[in-house]
């Protein structure tokens, strides 16, 4: 029979592993790491200009400008290849990307972060799962030496038995 025991290291590493959640959901940021206001100020504008709103608005705004533009119901201010136009959203890309791609770094550590947390529940889930092979090992080896030392005593009383 093949027995499997954890080392002193694994055992740490377990008992590191139980004392380390802290009561802390798997999703919430760590205490110590508050986010600041530049953060929440990415994770704001990537939100709303990720989202079918910001998109619908912002068609129907170059819809429209393009429509004023071409039929001049208004003074033409931007004629066609409506140059006003393009200016104004090389801007609006200019200033969305680097909100864009800090929330996206700052998504990247949480999700770093939450595949650590993922590696670590499944080192705890094995190692206790070995943990409890161990248990059942002993558990079996004295049920089997109970069971013996019975099968033992039944035959001395057959053997001690008068024919």
């Amino acid at each position: 029979m093949h027995r499997v025991h954890l080392t002193d290291d694994e055992l740490h590493e377990l008992k590191r592993l139980r004392a380390a959640r802290g009561g802390r959901l798997p999703n919430e940021p760590a205490p110590d790491e508050p986010t600041t206001i530049g953060q929440r100020v990415a994770d704001a504008v990537a939100a709303g200009m990720g989202s079918w709103k910001f998109i619908i608005i912002q068609s129907t705004i170059l819809i429209i400008w393009i429509v004023l533009n071409v039929m001049a119901w208004v003074q033409a201010w931007d004629p066609y290849p409506f140059i006003l136009l393009n200016l104004a959203l090389s801007f609006q890309a200019a200033y969305a990307a680097p909100f864009i791609m800090m929330s996206q770094n700052r998504q990247s550590d949480i999700d770093r972060e939450r595949a650590k947390d993922d590696y670590d529940v499944n080192v705890k889930a094995e190692l206790e799962i070995e943990l409890l092979h161990e248990k059942m090992d002993v558990l079996r080896d004295q049920e089997i030496g109970r069971l013996t030392r019975i099968i033992e005593e039944l035959v001395q009383k057959m053997d001690a038995r008068p024919a």
